[in-house]
């Protein structure tokens, strides 16, 4: 919002810094989690990383993936070190292509893994299928076993075998809660978003799918091109303030914005986004003002883009200290 509209608002400052009296626009997905073992913690983490690359944003990707988070031999279906990865789409049929294509080719392909899912969303869960057609890379060699009620799949390849779970339920989800970093200069924008991306990522439930956690081409919907369904967030991007009246970086006097970073939350639930942007920004208030960041706002599209909407001053229960 514009210094003019901001004055207007509630102000809330803390240690310094503002939080600008707006919310996060974001929107339902469905998504999954998949667990992968493998002989050691290098080899998961290898097939972790490149099932989850190119996945940043549904806008071209297809999907948006991410680590949640390192699993230990005691917390996998094998007893072997693991990774919990999720994936998110726009669609129960988009995901499903995205898990079958990304498994097929970033894990069935790296030594000693094994994929599983990583939900329990009941018997009536919608799935998707995870070992159910990859199987047939085994060429009728293939074997199945159920164990507890679920099909697990075996598939010969040159070091041992490939053990899949058949399928892998798919849920409801939330895509698109952001924070935007307002700062003096890179330097401190990029110290902010680092400290924040690492508060978020300790929580379950949440992935950060861009390089980092952190995107600094923020979008807009639309485009003066017909050909794009997005475009640069033109009013948060410094190199345009001399133009204008239009721009969010009409700074007040002394507040100095030169450079802002946004960091994008996608989360099994309208819980789990929430409670990533509390922890971010708290985190990044807790440094004050004198580590260069000037205010925190958030990206939205006027509550016509989706259902979910993260009012920042809400999140943190307060108005103004």
């Amino acid at each position: 919002m514009s210094a003019q509209m901001r004055s207007a608002a509630t102000i809330m400052q803390i240690n310094g810094i503002t939080i600008d009296d707006t919310f996060a626009e974001a929107f339902p997905m469905k998504a999954t989690r998949l667990v992968i073992t493998a002989h050691n913690a290098t080899w998961a983490n290898h097939a972790a990383v490149a099932l989850t690359g190119f996945a940043t944003s549904v806008i071209a990707c297809g999907c948006e993936a991410g680590i949640e988070r390192v699993l230990g031999s005691d917390e996998t279906p094998d007893g072997r070190p693991g990774v919990s990865v999720l994936l998110f789409s726009m669609s129960g049929k988009e995901l499903a292509k995205q898990i079958e294509r990304r498994v097929g080719q970033c894990v069935l392909t790296c030594p000693t893994t094994a994929v599983f899912s990583g939900l329990d969303a009941g018997p009536d869960a919608d799935r998707a299928a995870l070992g159910k057609n990859l199987r047939f890379f085994g060429d009728g060699w293939q074997i199945s076993k159920v164990i507890d009620g679920r099909r697990y799949w075996r598939v010969p390849v040159m070091d041992g075998e490939f053990v899949a779970e058949e399928t892998t339920p798919v849920v409801k989800a939330v895509g698109g809660g952001n924070l935007l970093i307002l700062a003096r200069d890179t330097d401190a924008a990029l110290g902010a978003a680092e400290i924040a991306v690492a508060a978020m990522r300790a929580l379950p439930n949440v992935i950060l799918p861009f390089p980092g956690g952190v995107v600094r081409s923020g979008s807009k919907v639309g485009s003066k091109y017909a050909s794009l369904p997005a475009s640069s967030n033109d009013a948060y991007c410094p190199a345009l303030t001399p133009l204008a009246k239009r721009t969010e970086l009409a700074a007040e006097p002394g507040e100095e914005i030169n450079c802002v970073m946004e960091i994008v939350i996608d989360g099994l639930t309208d819980g789990d986004v929430a409670a990533a942007m509390r922890i971010g920004i708290e985190t990044i208030v807790g440094r004050g003002a004198a580590a260069g960041v000037r205010r925190i706002s958030a990206g939205n599209y006027g509550g016509k883009l989706g259902p979910y909407l993260y009012r920042l001053h809400a999140l943190l229960g307060k108005e103004a200290s």
